[in-house]
Order: structure tokens, then C-alpha cells, then sequence
């Protein structure tokens, strides 16, 4: 519940929130939604910051303050009559992110349990799959009945009262790491070989840059393919339920080396592109494939580096592996719209396919290593 609020009050709350925002500012969208890839920006960069804090003093403290970062960004956002005081808003919910979001309760998780957080990670990614399920209907309920600044206020006065006094109680305390004496920039790349943590950071960050050019262009590109936007609409709203139906198995799955779980994730999304570019009559079939494979996504975010790497290299990685697909995520909107405009829907998704086809080569160059160590050698 509780990253379903986070997540809910800063990533996806421009979906619902930026039309009403920019109708009533007069601000131009481009501007209005730049602010999102504004806050991954700054996500990006105090991630690894935020891994240090976690590795030095354990997550509790942090993971119990990012509800009321986030909630600052929103009642600063909530106020603000100038573009330049919305753009500050959101740097302030960018560094909310960054404190509060999936990689820094999984080094949280991995600090507090080791190996054994595997099962708490896959749960929690279970669960934070309805947050936009949750949050956009209750936000567009808050826009139509009380106004876009009015639910800002709400929404951080929510935050404020549930997430840290929740993150208190059910987060222990500890977690901390103990680092050697030298400098923390070669602690978090000794017991980790270079090429895997590169390797690794290179998959996470191409598998979001494609979701996220899905999310942004999945019905520009479906019209651009022939769809009606009745029937682009009802193929993109097939996406959440696919990716939580896919946690369900990853569980139901039982226990196994989570790199096959990646093997499924870049293979499905590869399979479901493929379907949605070149099998016109199987858009529907290849659309739940793929979401099944980005729903392992998380999943494969939290357990596979967990199981690759010593605790105290996994707690101080996690932050700085997520800096590469933050950025990502921010420049994607603007990459993939540029694609779209000048090659049009099948340009838009070879490129995709051919990222995803880099990533399937990632992922089986990881798991002959993953043989490597499995044989001693």
C-alpha cells in the first residue's frame, strides 16, 4: 500500500493530472509534462546518494521520509502560480522518488534480510502493480470534485499522515552495511566484476527505456498501425492487468534462479513487439505477451542482482544502477516522439524491437556467467 501512494503521488501522476494542469495554467504541455522527465532527471542523480544514506544508516529512516519529500513537492505544486514554482515542485518530488521508490526499498530489503528478500520483493512488486490501477481513478475523482490543487493538497496530507508512521512500524531497524575504509566509489565496484555490474545496469536500463516509450506512445503508435482510438484505447488497458497476471506466476513459479525470470521477461517483450509490428491480427495476443514480460521487469530489478551480488554491494549498487534507466525514462518522451514523427509507428517499434533484441543478448550473456559460478569456474 504504502509504494502504491508514493508511486501514485509522483510517477504516474501526470497521466491523469497535466491536461486539467495546463488547461487551467495556460502553461504549454510540453513544459507541463517535462516536468516529469525534469524529476527523473533529478532522481537520476541523487540515486546513488540515496543507496549511500541506506548502506550507512539502514532504510527505515529514509523510506519513512520520502512520503513527506513527496508531499512537499505536491503542496509546493499544489501552490504554484509560475511554471518556474511547478518545475521546483517537481525536482522536490524527483528527490522523493529517489528516496522512496523500488530501488531504494529493495537495498532496504536487501540490507535488512540478504538472500532471504527475495520473497518480500516479489510480493511488493505484486502489490505496487494496481498503483496506477488505484491512483488514477482516485485522482481524476479528486480533479473533477474539488480541482487539480486541491487534490494535491489531499494527496500530501495523506502522505504525511500514513507513510512514515507506517514505514516505522513495519520496517526493523538495522540494515546497515559496513563499508571498507577506502572510498565508497571502489566498495561498490570490488566483489563485483565491472562487465557484470555493467552488463546488468545496461539490461535495467533498456528495459526502461522500452516501457516507457510504451507507456508514452502505445496509442500513437496502435493509431499509426490502423487502430481505431476506441479500439487503441481498449489494446493499450490490456497492459496492467497482463503485468500483475505475470507476478502472480513468477510466485506461483516457486523457487528458481531469478535469471531465467529475466530470460522471460526480455523474451516475452521481445515476442509481444514483434507480434504488434509485423501480425496486424494478433495486436491483442502480442500486447498481453508483452505485458506479461514487463510486468517481470520489477521483479528482475529486485532479485537478479540480489542473487549475483554480497549484500553490501547489492545495497550500494542498487542506487547507482537505477541512474542510467532514470535517465532514460526522462529523455524517452522526446527520443521516441522525434522517431514517431519522422518514421512513423513501424520505425518507432523496430528500434524498440532492436533494444529488445540487445537486451535478450544481455540476458544470455548473464546467464553463461551465472553457469560460470555455478561450475567454479
Amino acid at each position: 500500500m504504502l509504494q502504491i501512494l508514493v508511486w501514485g503521488g509522483s510517477f504516474f501522476l501526470m497521466a491523469v493530472m497535466a491536461d486539467p494542469i495546463s488547461r487551467d495554467t495556460g502553461w504549454p504541455s510540453q513544459w507541463v509534462y517535462g516536468a516529469l522527465s525534469l524529476s527523473l532527471m533529478v532522481s537520476a542523480l541523487v540515486a546513488p546518494w540515496s543507496s549511500r544514506l541506506i548502506a550507512r544508516y539502514g532504510g527505515r529512516p529514509q523510506m519513512a521520509a520520502s512520503g513527506a519529500v513527496v508531499a512537499v513537492g505536491l503542496l509546493i505544486m499544489g501552490a504554484s502560480h509560475a511554471l518556474a514554482w511547478f518545475l521546483v515542485a517537481w525536482a522536490v518530488i524527483g528527490i522523493g522518488m529517489a528516496m522512496g521508490l523500488y530501488e531504494a526499498l529493495f537495498a532496504t530489503l536487501g540490507g535488512l534480510y540478504g538472500e532471504g528478500a527475495g520473497k518480500a520483493i516479489t510480493g511488493i512488486t505484486l502489490i505496487a502493480g494496481f498503483a496506477s490501477t488505484l491512483s488514477w481513478p482516485a485522482v481524476a475523482l479528486g480533479i473533477e470534485h474539488i480541482g487539480w490543487r486541491a487534490t494535491c493538497v489531499c494527496y500530501a496530507l495523506v502522505l504525511l499522515v500514513v507513510v512514515a508512521p507506517l514505514y516505522w512500524r513495519v520496517l526493523p531497524e538495522g540494515g546497515r552495511v559496513e563499508l571498507p575504509a577506502r572510498s565508497q566509489a571502489q566498495a561498490s565496484t570490488t566483489g563485483v566484476q565491472r562487465s557484470l555490474y555493467l552488463m546488468l545496469t545496461s539490461m535495467f536500463a533498456i528495459g526502461a527505456i522500452i516501457m516507457t516509450a510504451i507507456a508514452v506512445q502505445l496509442v500513437a503508435v496502435l493509431r499509426g498501425l490502423g487502430h481505431s482510438l476506441p479500439m487503441a484505447i481498449g489494446l493499450a488497458a490490456m497492459l496492467g492487468p497482463s503485468q500483475v497476471a505475470s507476478r502472480v506466476l513468477q510466485i506461483l513459479a516457486g523457487k528458481r534462479h531469478p535469471i531465467w525470470t529475466a530470460l522471460a521477461w526480455v523474451s516475452l517483450v521481445l515476442a509481444g513487439l514483434l507480434m504488434v509490428a509485423f501480425v496486424p491480427a494478433a495486436t491483442a495476443v502480442g500486447l498481453l505477451i508483452f505485458g506479461c514480460g514487463n510486468g517481470l521487469r520489477a521483479i528482475v530489478r529486485g532479485l537478479l542482482p540480489l542473487a549475483l551480488m554480497p549484500p553490501d554491494q547489492y545495497v550500494l549498487l542498487m542506487g547507482r544502477m537505477s541512474r542510467p534507466a532514470l535517465i532514460g525514462q526522462a529523455v524517452t518522451p522526446v527520443v521516441g516522439g522525434f522517431l514517431f514523427e519522422h518514421y512513423g509507428a513501424i520505425g518507432l517499434l523496430l528500434a524498440l524491437i532492436l533494444l529488445a533484441l540487445t537486451n535478450v543478448l544481455l540476458v544470455v550473456m548473464v546467464m553463461r556467467r551465472v553457469r560460470h559460478q555455478a561450475n567454479g569456474v
